[in-house]
């Protein structure tokens, strides 16, 4: 069984190694968890998976095998009435109760019983078998108010009891996870250095030198490790881009939590003579984009995030912005930038299909050398290689 759950997880892609494989047969010959699948898919997560970069393609691997796995549906078998009924009693609303207990527990289980026995095929709708619709109190989708769901989706809300595995969907919190994923590829733009006055343990040194203190304590501080690199974020606010808030706060909000060294501005369409920090203030509290250069060191990775859609004329022209006057087009400015900060990349949140019929995207593509990349996972992995050569 396990063997063709490793192959599976191959399948999938994942970096499994036999190594790993073994280790997880020696914690379950050990009795490290239970007979539950939920203890099983930690304990192989946790064996098997190194970086958890890979934990959504785990766990559509792990639902992917494991939904075939047979649970209790070998109707030919004969049906264990007193768990069934025990298990109801435990879990049944008393309103729930007072409408079994008035057809009787013992002619329920029997008339279950008999149905499943008499049963050959599917049935859909009637009130007499086993099947999707109609009013039988067994099935599933049906609309008796006292039904037992066997097998199937529910529909109406009114089963007191599914008999089948119930698989549910995580309610939807993308946004957390999202912005782990996006700190996870992130991640790959690291570089550590001991800096700061906050200090961690140095474990090493405390042994040595409790160990040379005839084994009197001796506990050794170092400043804690925080990644150096340093990032200069221009964003796209406005416009086109208020369709892709969502997943630009997440990108946000991941960097600010990843890089202790980032500086960002907001720019509309295309950056110009000048940036700001606060949108309610950007025309009392401007950043001329020439002091921005200045500011900054070239060791400064230089990210933009925008969908680069607009008029050709905003990137070309003198006076193309939508706002204002300015007399230098967008252009020269984007070379400035790139020219001031070597390491630098443009990050899009627009599908990655539709680029070519944008001319205004070709053109900032050509104008970044190339190095826009989509705001998926991968391209976030993408750019964050890039910036770290």
């Amino acid at each position: 069984m396990l063997i063709d759950f490793f192959y599976t997880l191959r399948s999938a892609k994942l970096p499994v190694s036999v190594k790993e494989y073994l280790t997880l047969l020696e914690a379950l010959k050990a009795g490290v968890i239970g007979p539950s699948v939920n203890d099983f898919y930690y304990l192989s997560r946790t064996t098997l998976v190194k970086d958890e970069a890979h934990y959504d393609k785990f766990d559509r691997a792990f639902g992917a095998y494991f939904k075939g796995v047979e649970m209790l549906t070998d109707f030919g078998k004969e049906i264990p009435l007193e768990w069934l009924r025990k298990v109801l009693e435990n879990e049944l609303t008393p309103e729930q109760k007072a409408a079994i207990e008035k057809m009787g527990w013992d002619e329920l289980m029997e008339t279950l019983k008999k149905r499943l026995e008499e049963q050959q095929g599917r049935h859909e709708g009637g009130s007499k078998w086993i099947g999707t619709g109609g009013t039988s109190p067994f099935g599933h989708g049906g609309y008796n108010p006292q039904g037992i769901r066997i097998g199937g989706p529910g529909k109406n809300r009114s089963a007191v009891k599914v008999w089948d595995q119930r698989a549910y969907a995580d309610y939807d919190d993308s946004k957390e996870l999202g912005t782990r994923n996006i700190k996870v590829a992130l991640r790959r733009l690291r570089r550590f250095a001991r800096e700061g006055s906050e200090l961690e343990l140095d474990l090493d040194d405390t042994i040595h030198s409790t160990a040379a203190n005839a084994g009197l304590l001796d506990i050794k501080m170092v400043p804690e490790r925080h990644n150096k690199v340093k990032v200069l974020l221009l964003m796209d606010v406005g416009g086109t881009m208020d369709e892709h808030i969502h997943r630009v706060e997440e990108l946000f909000s991941a960097t600010k939590s990843e890089f202790k060294h980032l500086e960002f501005y907001y720019f509309h369409n295309c950056v110009y003579d000048f940036m700001w920090k606060n949108n309610r203030r950007r025309f009392s509290e401007k950043f001329p984009t020439w002091d921005v250069i200045r500011k900054y060191n070239k060791d400064y990775k230089l990210v933009f995030v925008g969908d680069a859609t607009m008029s050709p004329y905003e990137i070309l022209q003198p006076g193309g912005s939508v706002e204002y006057n300015n007399e230098e087009p967008g252009a020269e400015w984007l070379q400035r930038l790139t020219h001031a900060f070597p390491k630098y990349a443009w990050i899009n949140p627009e599908p990655q299909g539709v680029w070519q019929y944008r001319q205004s995207i070709s053109i900032v593509q050509q104008l970044m050398n190339q190095r826009m990349f989509p705001l998926t996972l991968a391209g976030l992995e993408g750019a964050m290689r890039l910036l770290s050569k």
